[in-house]
């Protein structure tokens, strides 16, 4: 696990199940934190979040 990050190279992904909506994440996989940005606006930035905290989330969102 790389523990650089660089928005400009990121793998950034999208969910399979976002459609065609653009009312999306994106992450970027294999870093120290997990790096998440809006898809409709990727200049915008990012937010880095320690995985924890990601899987939390993901938890969350799945039993909803």
């Amino acid at each position: 696990m790389s523990t650089a990050f660089d928005s400009a190279v990121a793998p950034w992904r999208k969910s399979s199940f976002s459609g065609n909506s653009g009312n999306c994440l994106e992450v970027a996989p294999g870093f120290a934190g997990v790096p998440v940005r809006d898809s409709k606006d990727p200049s915008a930035g990012h937010l880095v979040v320690s995985p924890g905290s990601w899987s939390a989330l993901l938890s969350t969102l799945r039993a909803v």
